[in-house]
């Protein structure tokens, strides 16, 4: 019986492509009810998952390869979650014990079975380069992403993404033609695309769409704002083309500081003139104001200070200056960074300068007798 990684911190050797993370629901226990025997599967390293029931409650554990019902047929996957966390993802997913659409686990994967996957998936990239191809030589406005092979190699489905909807009728069978197979066409997204490719993030993490981000929730150019962040959208956009899911994760942080913040504080009026607001520092709770005729010269305010400012004005009275109310950091100085220059120059060191422009001269002056005698 051939089985995944069962190491807790992931695998770390060449043949396998998951990335070396800490489980830290490996000690979970298997169920706190009996009478629940739902596993989750993944297929094609994590690309696809889905809920299975194990009717024969079949001793299974997580990475080892089962083989499961299919629509038509069987798949083979991988056992990747059991117990309350099995639980914890269908009310996630909303899905109910009671689901008719979950299938049956049929057995535990054999060598057969195993060597079966592996040869199936050699030949996925080599299929999917074909499909390509094929597509483009038809002219059809659509991006081929990934090929998935189903357990038994009895069926595979291409993966797309189109702007526009796409007329593949009769490219379906060419395919059909071509692999000799049953095809199905999906259409997905950017985002499920970069889920199914997998890669790197530029956290220097494996991206999140790819190991646990189940649903894609919208990212708008408004989470950027409200984040005082920059629209660069090379920097902010993922590998799918589109805003970084990540953008979201700190959103809810941010809308609450916000909420503290004053409102119509573009400016201040005080004696010396008006100062106009240039920079917010959302997390330190600070704004940053600048007059016109002193450009470069910027203070920084705490955000209740500039609460009583406008109120001040409202009221009809004006700060004398911001100086008063500005924040100023004191700059410590690191001594540890600093060399000990005490008995760095020696009464030594100043005779062996000394001796060295002796010899320098004593050697010029020998050089050019030397030049004196050949003229």
């Amino acid at each position: 019986m051939v089985t995944g990684c069962q190491s807790k911190g992931g695998c770390t050797s060449g043949g396998c492509n998951r990335m070396n993370v800490y489980d830290w629901f490996a000690d979970i226990p298997i169920s706190f009810n009996e009478n629940f025997n739902i596993v989750e599967v993944s297929f094609k390293k994590g690309a696809r998952k889905g809920f299975y029931r194990n009717p024969s409650n079949l001793e299974v554990h997580k990475g080892q390869l089962v083989v499961v019902e299919a629509a038509q047929g069987y798949d083979v996957g991988e056992v990747s979650l059991q117990g309350e966390l099995v639980k914890s993802q269908m009310k996630k997913r909303k899905v109910t014990e009671r689901d008719d659409t979950i299938r049956n686990m049929l057995r535990i994967a054999n060598e057969q079975d195993s060597a079966t996957i592996v040869d199936i998936r050699a030949k996925e990239n080599e299929t999917m380069v074909r499909a390509r191809a094929i597509s483009r030589s038809m002219n059809l406005e659509m991006k081929i992403g990934d090929v998935e092979f189903q357990g038994d190699n009895k069926k595979v489905t291409i993966f797309y993404t189109a702007d526009d909807r796409v007329d593949f009728r009769e490219l379906v069978k060419i395919y059909a033609k071509e692999f000799k197979v049953k095809i199905e066409m999906r259409q997905i997204g950017a985002r499920q695309e970069a889920g199914r490719i997998g890669g790197i993030g530029t956290c220097g993490r494996e991206l999140c769409c790819s190991t646990w981000l189940n649903d894609f929730k919208s990212v708008t150019t408004q989470t950027v704002r409200y984040q005082n962040l920059a629209i660069n959208t090379d920097k902010l956009s993922g590998q799918c083309g589109r805003l970084k899911c990540c953008l979201n994760y700190e959103l809810d942080t941010y809308n609450d500081a916000l909420r503290n913040f004053p409102k119509h504080a573009d400016r201040i009026e005080t004696e010396e003139g008006t100062a106009y607001l240039k920079k917010t520092e959302i997390l330190k709770k600070q704004m940053w104001y600048e007059f016109d005729a002193q450009r470069g010269n910027f203070f920084k305010l705490d955000i209740q200070d500039v609460k009583d400012l406008i109120f001040m004005n409202k009221s009809g009275k004006k700060p004398k200056s911001l100086e008063d109310f500005a924040i100023v950091e004191e700059v410590k100085i690191d001594e540890s960074k600093h060399e000990d220059l005490v008995g760095q120059v020696t009464i030594a060191t100043l005779e062996e300068k000394e001796r060295k422009k002796r010899r320098g001269g004593k050697n010029h002056g020998h050089s050019g007798g030397h030049h004196n005698k050949k003229k």
